[in-house]
């Protein structure tokens, strides 16, 4: 008897049965075939597949289906992204172990990809809590230590108090959490870094390889990521040392206009804040100021359109070439952890200064002039 209507429930589940009987997408490493290598990303376990997920596998596996009936081997793999704080938080959340939750819910997002009908070699699936899988992580990292390319450092983060865990700048909407609606504390943390900048140069030189392949405005993203700048470092002298620093630099692409300084502006997280407003009589101005900026959406402060706003500390530092005293000011458009987390004030020749210092009334010195 033929079938006239698509039932997907009978004929979805026929095909997918065969395909796991015959292991149809097992990828064969002895194969003369050539290669080709299929990845997306790795879900976290969370309990269930949600549209983000199919959309983005959906792609992936007409990827892999197309390229095998073009005659390539081709291995699509699957995994979990699966370690961390997430998943320690569900499990208090649910009175549960951490690994009870995480497998139990890979279990079960395993069957609805499975159901989805995707072309996945299995055997060769991952989790990434698995020791199997994270002694190479380990490994990795180890080389990286050795080779000079990792470091430790303090450094704010987003951190909610409920979760106990960071978050990225995108996972805080309008200042709270986005999975427990908390209000959302920078905060300084010590932590791991990765010396990318090592590979700054041969970044930016590859990049020439993909024009024409890539998108300018992707190309362009990239490189502002890697963000080389060329430039000067500039010592700014302190009248006394501060836990025995003597100086604030700050890094300039315009060592050119370094006699119209004016004022310096430090990111509100700088680690010398504290001692620079020791004994000035509107410290706890100056705390408020802090307090409110450093709590500020991080993606905001680095928006073109944020509103300028900044407030004097009280203290001065000494010009290196003039010997004149320059105040310094705290501004929300500085982050400690771009450059130095210090800029110079030039206005007569930076729009951004230039208006910085019209809201507060500083002083504008043109320096250099067209003929």
């Amino acid at each position: 008897m033929t079938q006239d209507r698509y039932s997907p429930q009978d004929i979805e589940q026929k095909w997918q049965e065969r395909w796991q009987q015959q292991d149809a997408f097992a990828c064969d490493h002895h194969s003369d075939k050539p290669k080709y290598y299929v990845l997306e990303m790795f879900p976290y376990p969370s309990g269930n597949i949600h549209m983000g997920h199919v959309r983005n596998y959906s792609i992936g596996d007409v990827v892999a289906r197309c390229k095998r009936m073009q005659g390539f081997n081709v291995l699509h793999p699957m995994g979990w992204d699966a370690f961390g704080l997430p998943a320690e938080n569900a499990a208090i959340k649910h009175n549960t172990h951490p690994a009870k939750w995480t497998y139990a819910n890979i279990d079960n997002m395993r069957a609805q990809l499975r159901r989805l009908g995707y072309s996945y070699d299995w055997s060769r699936e991952v989790a990434t809590c698995r020791p199997e899988y994270y002694r190479w992580e380990q490994s990795f990292f180890l080389r990286l230590l050795e080779k000079g390319l990792v470091y430790r450092k303090k450094a704010p983060q987003n951190w909610c108090p409920s979760c106990h865990t960071v978050l990225a700048n995108e996972q805080v909407i309008d200042g709270l959490c986005w999975r427990c609606d908390s209000h959302v504390e920078q905060k300084d943390l010590t932590q791991w870094f990765l010396r990318i900048t090592a590979y700054g140069d041969e970044l930016l030189q590859d990049l020439q390889k993909l024009e024409g392949g890539w998108p300018d405005r992707v190309l362009s993203m990239q490189r502002n990521w890697i963000g080389k700048s060329t430039g000067a470092a500039v010592r700014f002298g302190l009248p006394a040392p501060l836990d025995g620093v003597d100086h604030l630099e700050v890094f300039t692409t315009r060592p050119d206009t370094v006699f119209g300084v004016t004022f310096l502006t430090l990111a509100p997280e700088h680690p010398l804040v504290e001692k620079l407003i020791e004994g000035y009589e509107k410290a706890d101005e100056v705390r408020a100021f802090v307090t409110r900026i450093r709590n500020m959406d991080r993606l905001e402060r680095q928006s073109d359109n944020l509103e300028k706003e900044g407030i004097f500390t009280g203290a001065y530092v000494i010009h290196p070439f003039t010997g004149r005293q320059v105040p310094v000011w705290l501004g929300n458009f500085v982050l400690a952890d771009y450059g130095t987390g210090a800029v110079m004030g030039v206005p007569a020749h930076d729009q951004r200064d230039f208006e910085f210092a019209r809201k507060y009334g500083l002083p504008v010195k043109v320096v250099i002039s067209p003929e």
